[in-house]
């Protein structure tokens, strides 16, 4: 896979490596067209190496996945009452489920 950009006045379309953003005069284009892409007569073509390679994560990648993780993790804080401190009608949480009072339990009046 390629993105093609041209520019008219310069007669120039450049074929490179994917376009991280949408521009205009961007197209991203298969590798069988990249390949056979032709241009106009007194066209120049550049071709920018693509790397085909895997796309392996980088350090920063895979450090914000391990805090992602650890934060998920990460028991709520509780209260001395059993309750969160994030929200007082949670008495306990397992996962992205949450177990909560019934409004009579957590009212003044209760």
């Amino acid at each position: 896979m390629a993105t093609l950009t041209y520019v008219y006045a310069d007669s120039t379309a450049v074929l490179g490596p994917l376009a991280t953003y949408a521009e205009p005069h961007c197209y991203d284009l298969c590798a069988e067209h990249s390949e056979r892409l032709t241009a106009p007569r007194g066209w120049e073509v550049v071709r920018l190496t693509v790397d085909t390679g895997p796309i392996r994560p980088s350090g920063d990648d895979l450090e914000a996945l391990a805090n992602a993780v650890r934060e998920v993790a990460r028991p709520p804080a509780r209260r001395q009452d059993g309750g969160s401190e994030a929200d007082p009608t949670e008495v306990g949480r397992r996962g992205h489920l949450r177990v909560l009072r019934t409004p009579d339990e957590f009212s003044p009046e209760g």
